[in-house]
């Protein structure tokens, strides 16, 4: 996980158990889905009938999860790629380190720099998909603006997040054809 490795899933079932951050189909009897817990959780679609999930963490954007994974929709016939990021960790939730980020500014471009609630030095997550997408010719049609590190309704947190109260459990992208 937090790499680019895509897998493309022929039939229900084709890889269960094996570890990748993306996975791609045409089949409508296979839905796919991974999982996240403060990474971007996005969907890809093609009106070909080619879909897509990701697990798009720094590391794998930085790496080109979201071009690898476009590149495979293409290979089995897409043509134009829409992308819906679920929610994920904001800047206000993500300080990062200054090294890091000047590593993914220098392949995403300056809109991925933020600072997070306290000042310091932080990733803006949602800017780095939105560049990755762009680099891959892809159309970022939805993005969801809630973190998961600090979005709560009536005081309870919405989502599971590890980086900021080290949840183990994960949410969930699930895609499938109709």
């Amino acid at each position: 996980m937090h790499g680019s490795d895509v897998l493309v899933v022929g039939s229900p079932g084709e890889h269960v158990g094996e570890e990748a951050d993306a996975l791609v189909t045409t089949n409508p009897e296979v839905a796919l889905m991974v999982r996240t817990a403060d990474c971007a959780p996005m969907a890809l679609a093609a009106a070909e009938g080619v879909i897509g999930v990701t697990h798009g963490g720094w590391r794998g954007l930085l790496g080109g999860v979201v071009e690898s994974t476009c590149t495979a929709m293409r290979r089995l016939g897409a043509s134009r790629i829409e992308l819906a990021l679920g929610p994920s960790i904001r800047p206000c939730c993500y300080c990062f380190s200054s090294d890091d980020l000047d590593s993914v500014a220098e392949v995403l471009g300056e809109s991925v720099r933020s600072h997070d609630r306290h000042g310091r030095p932080a990733l803006d997550l949602p800017a780095a998909v939105a560049a990755a997408v762009a680099r891959a010719g892809a159309e970022l049609t939805f993005a969801d603006p809630r973190c998961t590190g600090c979005a709560e309704v009536d005081g309870t947190p919405s989502f599971w997040s590890h980086r900021v109260r080290q949840d183990a459990e994960r949410q969930a992208v699930v895609a499938w054809l109709n």
